[in-house]
């Protein structure tokens, strides 16, 4: 029995998940939904798994063919078990406005769908957008049967909701044919809320994968070399660094009337961030952000940012604002900027003074101001705030993704939370989602990139690097900023 026991365990995958609010895929909305949903679903196009820059390959569907005109996007199926009429249902069902899904914006520049055969989906676009394709390999667009039923790697074994899930392996999933290695049988998620119970779990082998480690742990992993903890080296853990696709900002709500309309003094506040300071608090775990656009993406901006920290430049700035030394000449004192924080934890916190006591050397107050997550979405949403503190994972690693945020059109409650509104910046958007080639559109992409460094609507925090460590059981691991469904990819280690 203990042998058997033992087997079986070296099967499943275990890993901690935050908790998944649904298994629709029209409605998974949280990474941690689209995690869960990607192991059973399948979408008409993924990601290649290892390749670097990303790249779509085939999934349900072979890599799409477009008219001449760019308005027509033809798809072929591929996978069988699903036919054109399973995607054309499970994606008309995304868009239709009585389901308010989350995700209808994916197709929103869809103006139909057709299925002339059982074997082809016809795309009908509103206008030519090069970055449709990438939206097919979104959660969102996850494929189901009538009965509500996936064709992917995983079936849902069991979900006890807000402590575990557990997969097991389909067996009929065509993608399982002709792989080298043994893959896991089993995937089990654990909701573990407290960070320090999931690294003692870690280390007593509970579980194989840790993908976010807590700055108090930090130190006692790593080294001032970076090399790992010589006894979690010994026993074969790995720690796998990778670059995200994410940029955490502050934003400013450009409808504050003393924000929105005095662009000197938002250049002084992101003068007065000290970025250096930043990463050493993070404990070199996150990158300098130099604009929206992260590293690794095509039409990245790869210029110095205009507003670098330097304090005696964010004084003189401030000056210009209206606010010598910091001091407002309506009331006769320092100048009070309120930030909003969501989720008050501690880190929050921590992070909430060290911005604080960068703005107090400039002769700014910053006042911290903590909501819980939907009171303070509603907020921002609302306009309700004066600066916050937010991030952004992209969809997709396309430049479009990011500068999206700055397009007036995608005003709250769409994510351009700020508000942000320049002509300029709109011009230059549209110039390049009707470009013709990507060196032609990267050269909009720059110009936008430009402005909004000028604007300073936000300011840039940083780009966060992903670490996780990896138990030696595990094989073929790579780490992605898309990890949906991955651990389709993984297989167990014998030795």
């Amino acid at each position: 029995m203990m042998a058997l026991a033992s087997v079986l365990i070296a099967a499943a995958f275990v890993r901690p998940l935050e908790r998944v609010a649904s298994l629709d895929p029209i409605r998974a909305q949280a990474i941690y939904d689209s995690r869960a949903v990607m192991l059973y679903c399948e979408t008409p196009l993924e990601y290649d798994y290892e390749a670097r820059p990303y790249r779509l390959v085939p999934g349900v569907c072979e890599l799409p063919e477009f008219s001449e005109d760019g308005l027509v996007c033809t798809l072929r199926m591929r996978r069988k078990g699903l036919t054109s009429r399973d995607v054309k249902r499970s994606l008309e069902r995304l868009r239709d406005p009585a389901n308010v899904s989350p995700g209808a914006w994916i197709l929103k520049n869809v103006e139909s769908i057709e299925t002339p055969d059982d074997d082809t989906v016809v795309f009908t676009l509103k206008s030519r957008s090069h970055v449709f394709p990438w939206m097919l390999a979104m959660s969102y667009a996850g494929i189901r049967r009538e009965d509500g039923s996936g064709t992917g790697p995983y079936k849902l074994k069991s979900w006890w909701k807000n402590h575990e899930m557990v997969y097991e392996r389909n067996m009929a999933w065509p993608g399982w044919e002709g792989v080298s290695g043994r893959p896991f049988d089993e995937v089990r998620y654990l909701v573990i809320d407290d960070v320090s119970t999931q690294w003692l779990m870690f280390l007593k082998g509970e579980i194989d994968f840790l993908g976010e480690i807590s700055r108090d742990n930090w130190d006692a992993l790593v080294d001032g070399s970076g090399r790992l903890d010589p006894k979690l080296e010994a026993e074969g853990v790995r720690l796998v660094s990778a670059p995200s696709l994410d940029v955490l900002y502050l934003g400013i709500n450009m409808r504050d009337q003393v924000l929105g309309s005095n662009k000197a003094l938002r250049q002084a506040l992101t003068c007065a961030f000290d970025s250096q300071r930043w990463i050493e608090f993070h404990s070199g775990r996150v990158q300098y952000a130099d604009g929206p656009v992260p590293p690794g993406v095509d039409g990245r901006l790869e210029e110095p940012h205009p507003y670098q920290f330097d304090l005696v430049r964010a004084k003189s700035l401030l000056a210009e604002a209206g606010y010598p030394d910091g001091i407002d000449p309506k009331t006769g004192r320092r100048l009070v900027i309120t930030l909003s924080i969501g989720r008050p934890t501690q880190d929050s916190r921590e992070k909430g003074e060290l911005l604080a006591s960068f703005f107090a050397k400039a002769g700014v107050r910053l006042e911290l101001s903590f909501h819980t997550w939907e009171a303070f979405l509603r907020a921002v949403n609302e306009g309700r705030v004066q600066m916050y503190m937010m991030g952004w994972v992209g969809d997709y690693p396309d430049a479009e993704n990011f500068l999206q945020l700055f397009y007036s059109k995608n005003a709250s409650p769409g994510p351009n939370h700020s508000d942000y509104k320049n002509a300029d910046f709109d011009a230059a958007f549209d110039a390049a989602m009707s470009a013709g080639g990507a060196e032609e559109r990267n050269v909009h992409w720059r110009e936008c990139q430009r402005i909004v460094r000028e604007d300073c609507p936000w300011i840039f925090t940083h780009y966060p690097k992903s670490y996780s460590l990896v138990r030696p059981r595990v094989g073929n691991y790579v780490p992605s900023a898309f990890p949906y469904g991955n651990e389709r990819y993984l297989r167990v280690n014998e030795k």
